[in-house]
């Protein structure tokens, strides 16, 4: 598995619900911090990693993507040793049932399956209806309430799917928990290793953000100690080449280049950004898809409403199955992504941040 496949997995197999990012903090730490000239934290524990260009006082551009994953957390153990459990970001029932956990304790971690009845016992019209979340529990293997509390499992603690990172038979596709946003935080990653020795005015953010899942509250908290004058949301999008899916639902297909998101329920990008971006993507054959996602935010609505106002705009990667144990992407969206956010960097300069403000 070669450099980047290593640093995927770091990421994706690293475990951090919203409140508790400290893995994949301290992954995404280890593979920027050589090309950045400072690492820092904010007080809600989002990672800021900050490269200088040419000109000191030069605009602030922000490549955020979010450490946080969608999971779970322990409310309860009940007398015969089963967890009671509390989403932790948003999530589908029908896809949750049968699927393994991994439970993380003070003690280390503990594996857990959430259990489901078989159908044999199941009358027709239960077999038709989805489990409500607060009717499910997890099976750790404990006997008992106090085994559990042996265990070292206690309300509070965090509940991570379980997914290893897996380089498909086609080898372009990539699988994975947790891309949901890893991939954000690798395209941060990359974007400041091919900016380590070119030549632009930019001082460049690559930021890990905390809690996006549960109210895009690390980009808020890490825009305003950053106060960037531009703000890039990198994240995944809804991939809509899978049966059942309509164009009506998802316009973007894996491997046709990053989405551009034009609407969100979170913010209305900003045009002048956004043609900004595209003629970019034109001028250098970068493919790229436009889409738009109602249902959905990224961290860019936080970033946007920062201070007085920062342009932003999410660019996203299509990826299916995303709020699930499992998502598959295409790596050659993740490539072309961070070549076009390295080249907009490339182009920008205060004047270019004015006009795109201000005209």
């Amino acid at each position: 598995m070669n450099e980047m496949l290593n640093m995927l997995k770091d990421l994706t197999d690293a475990n951090g619900i919203p409140g508790n990012e400290r893995e994949p903090r301290e992954v995404m730490k280890r593979y920027i911090e050589p090309f950045a000239d400072e690492v820092e934290t904010d007080q809600l524990g989002s990672l800021i990693a900050k490269k200088h260009g040419s000109v000191n006082d030069g605009p602030k551009i922000m490549v955020a993507g979010h450490l946080d994953e969608i999971g779970f957390m322990v409310t309860n153990i009940d007398d015969q040793g089963f967890i009671k459990f509390q989403a932790v970001g948003g999530w589908w029932e029908q896809v949750m049932l049968a699927q393994r956990v991994t439970i993380m304790t003070k003690n280390g971690n503990i594996p857990g399956v959430i259990g489901s009845k078989p159908p044999h016992i199941l009358a027709p019209e239960a077999r038709k209806k989805s489990v409500d979340k607060k009717e499910m529990f997890i099976d750790i293997g404990a006997a008992s309430k106090e085994e559990a509390k042996e265990f070292g499992v206690r309300p509070g603690d965090s509940i991570v799917p379980v997914c290893e990172f897996t380089v498909m038979k086609n080898e372009k596709l990539l699988m994975a928990k947790a891309w949901d946003n890893r991939i954000g935080c690798a395209i941060a990653i990359e974007v400041l290793r091919r900016l380590k020795d070119e030549d632009h005015p930019n001082t460049v953010y690559g930021v890990g953000t905390v809690q996006e899942e549960v109210g895009l509250r690390g980009a808020r908290t890490s825009a305003h100690q950053i106060k960037p004058d531009i703000g890039f949301g990198v994240d995944v999008g809804i991939a809509g080449d899978t049966p059942g899916v309509s164009d009506k639902d998802a316009l973007a297909k894996m491997g046709e280049g990053p989405q551009i998101i034009v609407y969100d329920a979170s913010m209305v990008s900003h045009k002048g950004l956004r043609d900004f971006v595209t003629d970019t993507a034109d001028e250098k054959n970068i493919p790229y898809q436009f889409d738009s996602v109602p249902g959905g935010g990224t961290d860019s609505g936080a970033i946007h409403l920062t201070a007085n106002g920062v342009p932003a705009l999410s660019i996203t990667i299509a990826t299916r199955y995303i709020h699930t144990h499992a998502g598959i992407l295409h790596r050659d969206d993740f490539e072309n992504a961070v070549k076009l956010i390295v080249e907009v960097i490339k182009k920008m300069d205060r004047d270019t941040v004015n006009k795109i403000t201000f005209d």
